[in-house]
């Protein structure tokens, strides 16, 4: 038999030909070729690998994963095959695959600083934090100006509650080029006379609930004990009121809608993060629930509400001069504002906590109060939720337009 007929080496040709196309970042074409290489010597080792890593930068994960994991097994040496498998399974929040991957890349001797920010990034979504720090460690070793790294590197500090490093981390990160917003926001948890920002960055509030919603409901009241939906609207729910529109500011999954639905002929929502608007609109509850800033929803808002609540969601919205003002010009003249707000102690009246949560203090509420046609109704101090199995104390207030009887 000739070469020209041989499969092996028709085979090489094809995996050759794959590998400079490769280099040409003509991906797709690499990869056909690959294919057609293992076609003719099933299970190859290299021709698995190569064709496992370019099905990884071509963003084709589950089929990277299934090829990655026949090449390591067939050559568990082959760094770059563990390297681009433990990335696949990052990709599909396959975290423990990829810290597993990610460790065996490195300890093959796969050492960039983006690797290690990948291994670091896995190992806190395995909540481990102290193996993470190692990795960022590692990686900013490698590259002292990756602001990424050290922005982690600051989060993992201010929970561990080393406020002045995070401090000097989140200061890294802005001189490295990272968002200036963003790491203004974090420096400002965790820095004395730093400026409280009035309010956080959208983009962070928004991705932080996008990514929480699917265990949501269960993680806030069986792991934080939250509980400022039924202690807001424990009130509201007696005496045989019932209100025909409430707005529920801040929705989340849908807890208040539920709990006030059975009192009002119509519940509408509005929450930033799409993931909670779909989950709220799915329990039933609601007549609508829209995605979008409260302060937009209320603005862009005709129909005069009967009761407006925000259980535990001034915590992500900070200053609130504007949504005073903008509940006022909705409610109607007998209607109710009820909210609940994180308990601020010492002398600022709005306070930026390390947990990225703001706090407000009582004479802000009263002199907003005043400021925008409220008067008191009642408030009452109770605990919010837990952090770190303590309870975490909030003011609750029942607002209603000044002159009510």
């Amino acid at each position: 038999m000739s070469n020209a007929t041989d499969p092996t080496e028709q085979a090489k040709a094809f995996f050759f030909e794959g590998n400079a196309l490769f280099e040409a970042d003509r991906l797709d074409e690499a990869q056909s070729r690959y294919q057609a290489a293992l076609a003719l010597v099933p299970g190859r080792p290299s021709i698995l690998a190569n064709l496992g890593v370019t099905q990884c930068r071509l963003g084709r994960w589950p089929e990277a994963v299934a090829t990655l994991a026949q090449a390591t097994k067939a050559d568990p040496t082959h760094r770059d095959a563990w390297v681009a498998l433990g990335l696949s399974h990052e990709a599909l929040s396959n975290w423990a695959g990829a810290a597993h991957a990610l460790q065996q890349g490195v300890r093959l001797g796969a050492s960039t600083a983006q690797i290690h920010l990948s291994l670091a990034m896995c190992l806190l979504r395995l909540d481990r934090p102290d193996d993470a720090l190692a990795a960022l460690d590692r990686a900013l070793a490698l590259d002292p100006t990756l602001a990424e790294a050290w922005s982690q590197r600051g989060s993992v500090l201010r929970d561990a509650g080393r406020h002045a490093e995070a401090a000097r981390c989140f200061e890294q990160a802005l001189a490295h080029g990272g968002d200036e917003t963003l790491h203004r926001f974090y420096l400002a948890s965790v820095k004395a006379g730093e400026a409280t920002p009035p309010q956080p960055p959208r983009a962070y509030v928004e991705a932080l609930f996008d990514e929480y919603a699917d265990d949501f409901q269960h993680h806030l009241i069986h792991q934080l004990k939250y509980q400022a939906h039924e202690t807001l609207l424990a009130p509201l729910r007696v005496g045989g009121r019932r209100y025909p529109l409430v707005l529920d500011l801040g929705c989340g999954t849908g807890l208040c809608g539920q709990l006030i639905r059975p009192h009002a002929d119509a519940v509408d929502g509005v929450d930033l993060a799409q993931a909670m608007v779909e989950q709220a609109r799915a329990s039933g509850a609601y007549r609508q629930v829209v995605q979008g800033e409260l302060l937009e929803f209320l603005r862009a808002r005709n129909e005069p509400a009967d009761l407006v609540i925000a259980a535990d969601v001034f915590i992500y919205v900070g200053a609130l001069d504007g949504v005073f003002a903008a509940v006022r010009e909705r409610l109607q003249p007998s209607g109710c504002f009820a909210f609940s707000v994180e308990l601020a102690t010492g002398a600022e009246e709005l306070q930026l906590r390390p947990s990225l949560r703001y706090a407000h203090a009582p004479a802000y509420v009263e002199r907003l109060a005043r400021a925008h046609g409220f008067q008191v109704r009642q408030t009452w101090q109770a605990p919010l939720r837990e952090d770190q199995q303590k309870p975490v104390m909030g003011l609750y207030v029942l607002l209603e337009p000044a002159g009510a009887p």
